[in-house]
């Protein structure tokens, strides 16, 4: 049975990458992007099974129509991959109020509209999946990424919380996070701070010094088999790291967190007062 997928940021990165491999197999596809020209060869190979979609998914009204048109187009929707996003480089005090908006209001907000969207169609249906792409600094942080790590983060919670309110509907929803991975994201999809005040820059040069490493960036082509297989997973986790970065470095934060609780486990239930 083929699957009709939604993915939003579908013109460069895992969304290309990953619609490519949905056509492949024979599933139809919507793919958003904000230039639908960058979908030109997919179109080209895969005709009708594929639905290009202009959309800035910050803009509420037009990701309402595009899920309308999506529907009308193929009927239904059965996996939501909501992978629009981008990284804001720089230290939070050096970040602009624009900046940060525009961070939350991609990441987050349009995140929010997509899934906000698609679920009164898989309420219908009964069924759907949510695969939201989170990453591994969703769950930690870094330094020079503050407003992505908190978009992140927002888009743990959320997704969460959704998952708790629809899984007596059938809906299951997954939050993918990756660790870097070498894709555009660090690249062209990238935006920067000004890098006007000196006293940061140590953090700037170390944060600068650990991308270097070719190895902590993971191969796109190694998630497309898993993310094919998470479409097709009747009992899908909650929550899948994408890289062996991810997984050392989410494991060691967790143990560390656990650590910290226990050591102050007293004064945590002393502040409850009885």
């Amino acid at each position: 049975m083929s699957k009709t997928i939604f993915i939003t940021g579908a013109s460069r990165g895992f969304g290309k990458l990953w619609a490519e491999a949905f056509l492949k197999r024979g599933d139809k596809v919507a793919a958003t992007a904000r230039n639908t020209a960058d979908l030109a060869d997919l179109v080209a190979t895969y005709g009708n099974n594929i639905l290009p979609v202009k959309l800035d998914v910050t803009k509420r009204e037009s990701v309402n129509e595009a899920v309308a048109n999506i529907v009308n187009h193929f009927g239904r929707i059965d996996v939501l991959i909501n992978n629009a996003g981008y990284g804001l480089f720089g230290t939070v005090e050096e970040t602009t109020e624009e900046q940060a908006r525009a961070q939350m209001e991609t990441n987050f907000f349009g995140l929010l509209w997509v899934t906000q969207a698609v679920l009164p169609v898989m309420r219908a249906q009964k069924s759907g999946h949510i695969i939201q792409v989170s990453s591994f600094l969703g769950l930690t942080t870094l330094p020079m990424l503050g407003l992505y790590n908190a978009s992140k983060f927002a888009v743990e919670g959320l997704s969460e919380t959704i998952a708790t309110e629809v899984a007596h509907l059938g809906i299951k929803v997954t939050l993918i996070e990756p660790n870097g991975y070498a894709t555009d994201w660090a690249g062209a999809s990238a935006n920067q701070t000004d890098n006007g005040i000196t006293d940061y820059n140590p953090v700037r040069e170390a944060f600068a010094t650990t991308g270097e490493n070719p190895d902590t960036w993971g191969k796109p082509e190694a998630t497309v088999s898993i993310v094919l297989d998470l479409a097709d997973n009747a009992n899908p986790p909650q929550r899948l790291l994408f890289g062996r970065i991810a997984y050392n470095v989410v494991k060691q934060v967790y143990t560390e967190r656990l650590n910290n609780i226990e050591a102050w486990k007293e004064v945590s239930i002393a502040a409850h007062g009885h």
